[in-house]
């Protein structure tokens, strides 16, 4: 009988050293996901920063060259054609389309940042929690939210 119980226990103390191991795992794997979604969210605001940055300077460019065109009509008393408005509208035209690649560009950034793996954190401390204390931990939603106990049973 004896034989029996240390079988069993041996047993148990496998499952539970398996069950750990897998858990583990997954935990990497679930930080492992979170990350290349957060870098791959930075990595898409900084590409578009960059456009945003390259239609600014065209924009500028494109900007001198009408108000030179322009400066040079007030000093040449001549009827031709107002060729700096072209220029004008060119420069606002990339102004605009660089403001609006900003724009894009914070909204990318701010949903990147910080790049730490927060839900593999917070299952992490909910397991410790699990593990050290005498009853589960109560998870916390997405939105901040406490699940209600029987919401908690249903899922077991």
């Amino acid at each position: 009988m004896a034989d029996n119980q240390t079988s069993e226990l041996a047993q148990a103390i496998q499952d539970v050293s398996e069950k750990a191991s897998l858990l583990v795992r997954e935990e990497i794997e679930l930080a492992k996901t979170e990350m290349t979604d957060k870098v791959t969210k930075l990595l898409k605001g900084a590409v578009v920063g960059i456009v945003a940055g390259i239609f600014a300077v065209f924009g500028l460019i494109y900007l001198l060259h009408s108000l030179s065109w322009l400066l040079f009509k007030f000093f040449r008393n001549d009827s031709a054609d107002n060729v700096w408005v072209g220029y004008i509208i060119v420069a606002v035209a990339l102004f605009l389309l660089g403001g609006l690649a900003g724009f894009l560009a914070t909204r990318f950034l701010k949903r990147g940042s910080p790049p730490a793996p927060v839900m593999a954190i917070d299952e992490a401390r909910l397991i410790k929690e699990t593990v050290t204390s005498s009853r589960p931990a109560t998870p916390i939603g997405p939105s901040g939210t406490v699940a209600s106990p029987t919401a908690t049973k249903e899922r077991s």
